[in-house]
């Protein structure tokens, strides 16, 4: 969990973040696995098991919820975001934000830029309001809130941010696209890198063995 949100006049940096899909949720599961049980306890207001975060993944809706993710040149998903939408016709205009870092990815803003893409895709969908249900002690989750602009209610343990959205605009709905599609290139890039690195680390692993049973044949 992390830092400022360019709600707040955050750099102008460009993380390329996607959105996830079914196809992703093995990598969503291992992300969540390897949270610290500390960290589990931040981002699910409990010290998740590994059984609960299964039950978790396996239950995400991909049809009716967002979720994003930042993955970095291994392919690993070091930061990710889950948007959810209300069912309620009643609350049709509310959406839940909750958030992941990796323990190696802190320190870059990572849970602030998810913030930042979740609520542009949350005004885009016609969402009015954003809210955040975090423990009092989560410190940087409630930070992200704070410098986005959202009002923040505290009862004991437990906190509240609620962050009223504007209307979506041109801007916004182009902003999310060219993301989204800077997003999608990096990955490729990132899959087609991974994928000449394995080739050639499995062809000199052959080769090395193939050495070496020249060499046991010689003696």
């Amino acid at each position: 969990m992390e830092e400022t949100s360019s709600f707040s006049k955050a750099p102008p940096v460009m993380v390329p973040i996607r959105s996830l899909g079914p196809n992703h949720r093995a990598r969503i599961t291992g992300h969540l696995l390897a949270l610290d049980n500390y960290d589990r306890y931040l981002r699910f207001g409990f010290a998740a098991s590994d059984e609960q975060i299964q039950r978790y993944t396996d239950s995400l809706n991909f049809n009716l919820d967002e979720v994003f993710g930042i993955y970095n040149r291994r392919l690993e998903l070091i930061a990710m975001a889950h948007l959810a939408f209300s069912a309620d016709q009643d609350l049709a205009a509310c959406a839940e934000f909750g958030v992941s870092v990796s323990k190696s990815a802190r320190g870059r803003g990572y849970g602030a830029r998810l913030f930042d893409r979740a609520a542009t895709h949350a005004r885009n969908e016609g969402v009015s309001r954003m809210f955040i249900h975090a423990l009092s002690e989560n410190a940087a989750m409630l930070k992200i809130a704070r410098n986005a602009g959202a009002v923040v209610e505290r009862d004991g343990s437990e906190s509240e941010a609620h962050l009223q959205l504007p209307p979506a605009t041109l801007d916004t709905r182009l902003t999310e696209l060219l993301a989204e599609q800077v997003a999608q290139t990096d990955y490729i890039i990132k899959a087609q890198v991974k994928q000449f690195r394995d080739l050639m680390a499995s062809m000199q692993s052959d080769r090395h063995d193939a050495r070496n049973e020249e060499s046991s044949s010689a003696k």
